[in-house]
Order: structure tokens, then C-alpha cells, then sequence
């Protein structure tokens, strides 16, 4: 009984300087004489509303009085961050007035929000060490003086002290421009509400129901991403066969100057895709193109043909994309794919050939499951490379041939180049956030699940 009512008591007591601590910062560890302790906490709240003071015009009255025209940087920001401004420019007479930029206010309310965030946790940290204090003295238990309590706060915390450098440019460089981005698919952002003529309004989950319910946008969006998943899967895989088959021919022992093979054979991957595309976009040309030239001198073709711009034949440009990274991609993978081959044991192929086992089959079960074992996960990443592939086929085909029936893409254009035209073609940076995320999830969910079959072949036995 003595227990419980020890208990008991010293749950009363440590909510009577929680409770404190809770309306003013500090006041609590004061009532636990911890005086130092209390008196840092009380430093840390009087400056945060010093600050809220002195960035706001709280002192100026007037018929005026909003968190718009008085509020602070947490008072303000907050607002700004949920209604995105009231007031647009307008033109007067005496020149534009000065008026609510929403995008602005976005991007201060988020920076605030995150602020607020952390006084949160140290608000909750002031409670917390408020009602712990107070049940240690109820209990009898000795308690840390001041001195000692930052001591081992320090001891605790120098880790996260040096890591807060880079904890805050990692913040603002990656953090902030990924929730902006976010952000932006749930509002009007777009050509015909462009700040600061015209604000910004949160609208909710329209844009995503505009792309997949929409007719136009839903067919665009379905034939962009069954096309970007098709090209993922074959620019990905025929570049990768085509350097596995490079290499293992490199390593014959047949082969003459397999060091000046191999030096050729490296050089479209040392050469900037970007020329390479433009090269070969010089090449297919439909009107001057020397292909579409030798194809007509050599009879093969009655006329030149517009591989990039015949909207009745897509395949064509498709074929000629897939080509030429095909060219671009193969090098990679055949010199990855080299090394691998130079690490496996000669061993196992001296005893497949004892074994009586022909060529093929010690392909299938000795190098291939070596090969793909080893470079699996970098064939995952090549995948998600090749799903936001923007510069090959952007530089190659602009995305033609041009379809009607999309919605500001082409039959080439993937999704990112489809994003790349939505927001800096044709400012519609709403509807290219909300792809951004789409395309976010879909190459995430895939890169997950394919990285942890992966990692489970990797610690399959093979024998």
C-alpha cells in the first residue's frame, strides 16, 4: 500500500512540473531546483518568441489585424503555408500592387513547418525531462545537477552535434526541393495560375484524378507508361546480352588482339550519349539522312524515310531508339561483364569438360549463374536508369512521332521526358509533380522487389 501510494504521489508530483514546463518552458526543472537547467530551456522559449515578435508587426494596430499583414515568422509562414496568399498583383493606376506570392509562401510555409517540427521535439524534450526529474526526487533517487546533466548531454550528443552540418545541407539541398516537389502536385500550379498574378490554390487529389480518370490524360498516361516499361525492359536487357556476348567472345582464347577489341568496342560508351544521339539523329534524318539516302540508292525503299516523324509508323522510331542504346549500352556490360569472367574459377571448367559437358551447358550452369549472380543488382540499376533514360531518346527523337491523341507527348516520350515537356514546354508543373510521383512509386516498388530477389539469389546455393 505504502508502494502504491509512493507511486502515486510521485505521478502527481511529476505532473505538476510537466504541466509547468508544458505552458512555460523551464518552469518545471525550476520547481525540480534545477535551476541552470531550467533557466536554458526558459533562454530557449523567450527567444522563440522574441523571435515571433520581432519578425512580426504585432505592435501595429489597425482594422488590418491578420496573421497576413502582423504575424511572424511562425505565425506567418504557417499561413502562408495554407492558404498560399490572398492578395494577388494587381494593376493600378499607380503601378502593380504589392501582392501574395504563392510559390513563395510555399516554399517559406515548409521551411517553417520544419522549424515548428523541431521546436516541437525540444518543447517535448522540456516536458519529458520535467516528469522524469520529478518521479526520480519522489522516488528518493539522486538527481543530476546542472553541470552535470550538459555534461553528459554532451557526451551523448557529440556525434549528432558533427553531423548537424551536413544533417542541414542534406535539408535544404535534398529534403525541402523533394517536399516542394511533392507539394506542387496538390495545388493549380500551372500556365494559367502563374504567381504572383494569380495565386495558387491547394485543390487536393484533382490533378491525380485528372492524369488516371481524365480520357486524354489517362490515355496518355497508360500509353507513355506501358511504352516506358517496355523500352526499360529491352534497353535493358538487349544491351546487356549483347555485352555478356561480347565478352565471353573477347575471352576465347582464339581471339587475335583481344586488348584492341575491346579498346574499340569500349569507345560508344566513352563518347557523351548526348553527341551520339545527335549524330545519329543527323543520320536518320528523313529528308537529308544518309540511311534513308542508302536505302533509296540501293533500291531498298521507293522514297526516304521519316523515322522520326511518321506519326502512322511509331515502331520505327521505337526500333531506331532502341538501336541506337543498344550501340550506346553494350560497352558498359561487356567490360562489367569481362572482369567477372576473368574471376571464376578455371577450375569449374576443367571439370565440366571432364564431366563431358558441351559448351552450352557450361555456359548455363557455370557462367551464366556466376555472371548474373555478381551483376544482378547493377542490371536493377540499369533498369531504373533506363526508365528515366531521358537524354537518348529526348536528343533523338524529341519524343515523335507526334500523336493526336496525347495530351502533349509523343509515341517515344517517356515519362520523364513527358514530365520534361509538361513543366518547362508547357508549365503545367502540377500534372508534372503528380508524374514525378508516379514515377517515383513505380520505379521504386520495382527497384525494392527486385533488389531483395536479388539478395536472395545471391545467397541461394548454386551447385
Amino acid at each position: 500500500m505504502a508502494t502504491r501510494m509512493r507511486r502515486g504521489r510521485g505521478r502527481y508530483q511529476g505532473g505538476v512540473p510537466a504541466l509547468c514546463s508544458a505552458v512555460v518552458w523551464g518552469s518545471g526543472q525550476i520547481l525540480n531546483r534545477q535551476v541552470g537547467k531550467g533557466l536554458i530551456f526558459l533562454t530557449s522559449f523567450v527567444g522563440v518568441v522574441t523571435s515571433e515578435v520581432v519578425t512580426g508587426h504585432y505592435l501595429l494596430g489597425g482594422r488590418d489585424y491578420s496573421p497576413r499583414a502582423n504575424g511572424g515568422w511562425i505565425v506567418h509562414g504557417l499561413w502562408g503555408l495554407v492558404t498560399l496568399g490572398t492578395r494577388p498583383r494587381t494593376m493600378t493606376t499607380s503601378g502593380l500592387t504589392s501582392g501574395d506570392n504563392s510559390v513563395t509562401l510555399l516554399a517559406d510555409g515548409m521551411i517553417t513547418l520544419f522549424g515548428v517540427l523541431l521546436l516541437v521535439a525540444l518543447w517535448w524534450w522540456n516536458v519529458r525531462d520535467a516528469w522524469t526529474t520529478a518521479r526520480e526526487r519522489a522516488g528518493g533517487r539522486p538527481t543530476a545537477s546542472t553541470w552535470q546533466w550538459l555534461r553528459s548531454l554532451w557526451q551523448r550528443s557529440t556525434a549528432y552535434v558533427m553531423l548537424t552540418p551536413s544533417a542541414l545541407l542534406v535539408l535544404f539541398v535534398s529534403v525541402l526541393p523533394i517536399v516542394f516537389g511533392i507539394l506542387i502536385a496538390f495545388t493549380s500550379y500551372d500556365r494559367d495560375h502563374t504567381p504572383p498574378a494569380h495565386l495558387v490554390r491547394w485543390v487536393g487529389l484533382d490533378n491525380f484524378t485528372t492524369v488516371l480518370r481524365v480520357g486524354s490524360w489517362a490515355r496518355t498516361f497508360a500509353g507513355v507508361l506501358t511504352w516506358t516499361v517496355v523500352w526499360a525492359l529491352l534497353a535493358t536487357l538487349t544491351t546487356y546480352f549483347l555485352g555478356f556476348v561480347q565478352a565471353v567472345l573477347l575471352t576465347r582464347r582464339d581471339v587475335l588482339w583481344p586488348r584492341l577489341w575491346r579498346s574499340v568496342l569500349i569507345l560508344p560508351w566513352a563518347v557523351p550519349a548526348m553527341v551520339s544521339a545527335l549524330v545519329f539523329r543527323s543520320m536518320f534524318n528523313g529528308q537529308f539522312g544518309p540511311v534513308s539516302g542508302f536505302l533509296v540508292d540501293m533500291g531498298i525503299t521507293d522514297q526516304r524515310v521519316n523515322w522520326f516523324t511518321d506519326p502512322n509508323q511509331p515502331n520505327l522510331a521505337r526500333a531506331v531508339a532502341l538501336l541506337v542504346n543498344l550501340w550506346l549500352g553494350f560497352p558498359y556490360f561487356m567490360a562489367l561483364i569481362s572482369g567477372t569472367l576473368t574471376n571464376i574459377d578455371s577450375s569449374l571448367y576443367e571439370a565440366a569438360r571432364i564431366d563431358g559437358a558441351s559448351g552450352l551447358q557450361t555456359f548455363r550452369a557455370i557462367t551464366l549463374p556466376i555472371v548474373y549472380r555478381a551483376t544482378a543488382p547493377l542490371l536493377i540499376m540499369s533498369f531504373v536508369s533506363n526508365f528515366n533514360n531521358f537524354g537518348v531518346v529526348y536528343f533523338l527523337t524529341q519524343g515523335g512521332p507526334a500523336d493526336p491523341s496525347y495530351q502533349y507527348a509523343g509515341d517515344t516520350d517517356l515519362l520523364i521526358t513527358w514530365l520534361y515537356k509538361l513543366t518547362l514546354d508547357n508549365r503545367m508543373y502540377n500534372i508534372g509533380s503528380v508524374m514525378s510521383i508516379l514515377i517515383f512509386v513505380v520505379v521504386g516498388s520495382f527497384s525494392v522487389w527486385n533488389l531483395r530477389r536479388s539478395r536472395a539469389m545471391e545467397g541461394a546455393d548454386l551447385s
